[in-house]
């Protein structure tokens, strides 16, 4: 399988959209549909990793799908609302390393 970078990515889902899917689901559709699909991995993480057992309609879900929904509806987001998530990404990676760059490598906690 082809690996395609996050731009690209959008631009697909924006294809699709306009190809199958009629058109976008307004924005606060979208965000209740994101916190659901969230959720969803939330429930399989709590189960595989955490504390919580299996009920029998869980054990064949598929963490990997369940993600791929959250990065679906996110990406519905940022082209609803005119977000360039590679620019957004790139952004807030040099955020991060100009801000924690010592924070965790200083943290006791995690030694």
């Amino acid at each position: 399988m082809n690996q395609i970078g996050i731009k690209e990515a959008q631009e697909k889902v924006d294809q699709w959209i306009k190809k199958y899917g009629v058109r976008y689901f307004n924005e606060l559709t979208n965000m209740a549909i994101l916190t659901e699909e969230v959720g969803e991995v939330a429930r399989i993480i709590s189960r595989k990793y955490g504390e919580q057992s299996f009920k029998e309609s869980d054990k064949k879900v598929d963490l990997a799908d369940e993600m791929a929904d959250v990065l679906w509806v996110l990406m519905c987001l940022a082209n609803q609302t005119g977000v360039d998530l590679n620019e957004a990404f790139q952004k807030n990676l040099e955020k991060k390393t100009h801000r924690d760059m010592n924070r965790h490598l200083a943290n006791d906690k995690l030694k």
